[in-house]
């Protein structure tokens, strides 16, 4: 009898984020936790994670669409946008839990990186910087919007 070749499947990197968005979430969670800029802000890990999900599920689906697709409009980016400027961030601290996400992204993938089908995956992480940049992007007209105009007061 001849032993069974296991033969290790490739996936991809939609599938990769789509399957472990738990774990890249808890990363982002203890870095931004451990992140003095952003702790200035109490909040709970709720308040803090709560566009993940959207954002995560979002990406995955640009992935799926391929390379020729154009940034996904989120209003979720935007509400977090809102919501960020409610709360007493300023830019520079969305920027920053921006880029944690980035790097939490990054992480996820070279954490399965055994598991990934590598023959796009350069073209994949320019994918996943543009998605996450739009997003940011979002994120930041839906801050401005919140802005008291020049002139008014609160």
């Amino acid at each position: 009898m001849e032993p069974i070749l296991h033969m290790s499947t490739k996936q991809s990197v939609a599938t990769i984020l789509e399957k472990n968005s738990n774990s890249t979430i808890n990363g982002w969670i203890s870095s931004v936790e451990h992140n003095e800029e952003l702790t200035v802000l109490f909040m709970n890990r709720q308040q803090r994670a709560r566009h993940l999900g959207p954002l995560l599920a979002a990406l995955v689906c640009r992935l799926r669409l391929g390379h020729d697709a154009k940034a996904i409009v989120s209003n979720a980016a935007r509400e977090h946008g809102i919501r960020r400027c409610m709360q007493g961030y300023t830019v520079p601290m969305i920027v920053e839990e921006s880029r944690i996400l980035e790097v939490s992204i990054f992480t996820t993938l070279q954490d399965n990186l055994a598991n990934l089908d590598g023959h796009k995956v350069l073209l994949d992480v320019a994918m996943i910087a543009d998605e996450v940049d739009s997003q940011l992007k979002q994120a930041m007209i839906g801050f401005t919007e919140r802005l008291p105009k020049a002139g008014q007061s609160h």
